[in-house]
């Protein structure tokens, strides 16, 4: 195992200073590349999706020395970004150094925070993104096999800091809601078997590439089935112990994060990080209310157009209830997804000029839910549209149309494959702000529908519960974090806006509990999105092109909304 190896934020300093101080672009190049080789020798990408995990050897290192080395290199880049002279770099290399002071100004913020104390929540943890990591990688030769075998070696090291961490979590009071993890101890020991071929890790094992020699097959077989047996499943044993015995009975017993020491400055700062903006608790609260009211009109329309006899809860518990909306098995569940992304590739030309290369692959997600991770941007890997195909209870199809447009094109595949593809910086191609990727996600499901999809007044409807769902989120999240609402207040409230089953409002209710403010940033991007077209609607008139506005939002990556904001102000004066 190589050990780790970090350049000091004092030597970090003088190497850069010490080169072609006056050429400001040379400088910020250089700055660029000494903070990407640092992001990959740590292992640890600021602000990236968290789905995105993937093993390269050594993994991070998440104990309080390598937080503490971290913020130090961190505080010498900001140093080094003041040091260059913003007014001769040109406007692009303006707008990526902005950003990277951005990007570290937070980043030196989250080090004063609480988020190591929680890397777990009710959607995922650090567990289950390692056990799902294999999925998201390609096993093409003997170099990634080797790297693989180091990060199954390197697993008890990674889940011990964890534990600490909890550990230190415990002793602060920053444990999660009891009631919300009750059963989260199933995500532990589904990784406990005794058949190594039954271990998710032993996929990659299995199947080797058929240009591997014998020998070296039987190599990476042996040295993995070991690993996996004598190491990775007895540290998931160790962690359920330890999760079970220690974490749970120290479970909080408030709702709120804001109930604890610290709370509500700690989830003013989630917001500011998930939405990128200022906005209060109470602004947002107010802003959701208003929405689900607005989306509840439309909703209604619909209910009186499929002549359905009864009032909006009878419709929903119809929806629920009524075996036509559901698949009849996982795979018809992926191939009616297939289907759907087919047909929308078809209309794309319409409405973007530029398409992505990359492609993405469609497959039942390990652990429920749906989501997509992006390509690892090798070129080896594809994107992955995950459906929550092994329950297709939770995928109802009258929702899967919104679903598909999110998660694959034109949603988070559509925007993060482009991304990977432009002409940008390393750090740029994987930024991922939320309110930016969630608010292209959102934007995306009501393009479907000035694309000519949802033609089913029943999908048209799913695309309307998952709108006025993300703007109940913002209702029941600020409820929780900061009005003092109980789960079960923040269950009926979801329950009775939306035709969720009930099964995933208790499991939303519990994400929302366990992972404060990530869920305010959907609603929020979208609304500033929308509010963005119409102004360039307005002001351009006859000279808005649609096609020329979507691959303006899409060419700068990922951005926090005020910049956004500002660059669309800037390209439709260009327009003008």
């Amino acid at each position: 195992m190589q050990p780790y190896l970090f350049l000091s934020a004092t030597l970090l300093l003088t190497f850069t200073s010490g080169a072609s101080a006056s050429d400001a672009k040379q400088q910020l190049q250089q700055l660029l590349n000494q903070h990407w080789a640092q992001a990959n020798k740590e292992q640890i990408f600021f602000r990236k999706d968290p789905d995105t995990f993937r093993m390269k050897g050594t993994l991070p290192d998440v104990s309080p020395a390598g937080q503490a080395r971290r913020a130090k290199v961190n505080q010498a880049f900001l140093q080094q970004v003041a040091s260059i002279n913003q007014r001769e770099l040109s406007a692009v290399d303006q707008i990526t150094l902005r950003l990277f002071k951005y990007e570290r100004e937070t980043e030196a913020q989250s080090y004063q925070q609480f988020d190591h104390l929680f890397p777990m929540q009710a959607y995922a943890g650090y567990h289950s993104y390692f056990a799902g990591a294999p999925d998201n990688m390609s096993f093409l030769t003997t170099a990634d096999y080797d790297n693989y075998l180091i990060s199954l070696a390197d697993f008890p090291r990674y889940n011990q800091q964890h534990i600490d961490n909890l550990k230190q979590a415990i002793a602060k009071g920053y444990t999660h809601y009891c009631t919300s993890f009750a059963n989260y101890d199933k995500t532990i020991s589904k990784h406990i078997v005794s058949d190594v071929s039954n271990s998710v890790f032993f996929a990659p094992i299995a199947n080797q590439p058929l240009q591997f020699s014998a020998r070296q097959q039987r190599h990476y077989r042996e040295a993995g089935s070991k690993l996996i047996m004598d190491t990775v499943i007895p540290e998931y044993n160790k962690l359920y112990q330890f999760f079970t015995q220690q974490y749970m009975p120290a479970c909080r017993k408030v709702v709120g994060i804001s109930e604890l020491e610290d709370g509500k400055a700690y989830y003013q700062y989630l917001i500011n990080f998930y939405t990128t903006t200022n906005m209060t608790p109470e602004h947002i609260h107010q802003l959701g209310l208003d929405e689900v009211k607005r989306i509840r009109v439309e909703m209604d329309n619909i209910i009186k157009q499929v002549g359905f006899n009864g009032d909006f809860a009878a419709f929903v518990n119809f929806l629920r209830t009524d075996e036509r909306f559901y698949a009849g098995s996982p795979l018809q569940l992926i191939e009616k997804a297939s289907y759907i992304t087919r047909k929308m590739a078809g209309q794309l030309p319409k409405w973007f000029n530029t398409l992505p290369r990359g492609t993405f692959d469609i497959k039942a997600s390990p652990n429920g839910g749906a989501y997509y991770v992006a390509s690892d941007g090798s070129g080896t890997t594809s994107g992955t549209y995950f459906v929550g195909a092994n329950d297709v209870r939770s995928e109802p199809l009258y929702n899967l149309e919104a679903l598909t447009f999110h998660e694959a094109e034109p949603g988070h595949h559509f925007q993060s494959a482009l991304a990977q593809e432009m002409d940008l910086p390393e750090f740029r191609k994987t930024l991922y702000h939320s309110a930016y990727g969630e608010g292209w996600g959102l934007y995306a499901e009501s393009l479907g529908k000035e694309m000519g999809f949802y033609q089913d007044p029943y999908s048209d409807f799913g695309r309307l519960t998952y709108e006025t769902w993300r703007a109940c989120r913002l209702v029941v999240d600020t409820g929780i974090h900061a009005m003092g609402w109980s789960r079960q207040q923040a269950i009926d409230y979801l329950a009775n806006n939306t035709a969720l089953s009930m099964a995933e409002v208790e499991a939303q209710i519990d994400r929302y509990i366990t992972w404060p403010a990530q869920a305010l940033s959907y609603k929020i991007g979208e609304i500033k999105i929308r509010q963005l077209r119409q102004q360039a609607q307005q002001q351009l008139g006859d000279k808005f092109d649609i096609r020329a506005f979507h691959d303006h939002l899409l060419a700068s990556g990922s951005l926090p909304l005020d910049l956004l904001d500002e660059l669309t102000v800037e390209w439709i004066n260009k327009q003008k």
